[in-house]
């Protein structure tokens, strides 16, 4: 179980740290010709998106890899999942349609991750 939790885990941060940078590091007009969500949040709050979702990412990985600190993973899949539920509420309220539901899925890896590294 423990090979599985790590697959899904490392696959989750690599998603979060593609996303997350793609979302600090480009410029905010390129960002918002390729997802219209952009509009509705102005390029600092796109860049710290962008910087939250990577250290969370960080987060899900580098405690329990070391062993330094391993109940920030928890907290960490805990604060992608708020992020994410505050996306689907943006996406929601767009009148987005397939975004939701892979934002969904995406929360709920989450939180698989953090009752598995509870439990």
């Amino acid at each position: 179980m423990i090979i599985a939790l790590w697959i899904v885990t490392a696959l989750l941060a690599a998603l979060f740290v593609m996303a997350g940078s793609m979302k600090a590091v480009t410029p905010y007009g390129t960002v918002r010709e390729k997802m219209a969500w952009v509009e509705s949040v102005n390029p600092p709050q796109l860049k710290t998106i962008g910087i939250l979702e990577v250290l969370g990412a960080l987060g899900l990985v580098l405690p329990a890899a070391t062993g330094i600190a391993p109940w920030l993973t928890p907290i960490a899949a805990f604060g992608l999942f708020v992020m994410m539920v505050v996306a689907v509420a943006l996406h929601v309220r767009r009148k987005e349609s397939a975004t939701p539901s892979i934002v969904l899925g995406i929360i709920a890896l989450v939180v698989g991750i953090g009752w598995l590294v509870f439990a």
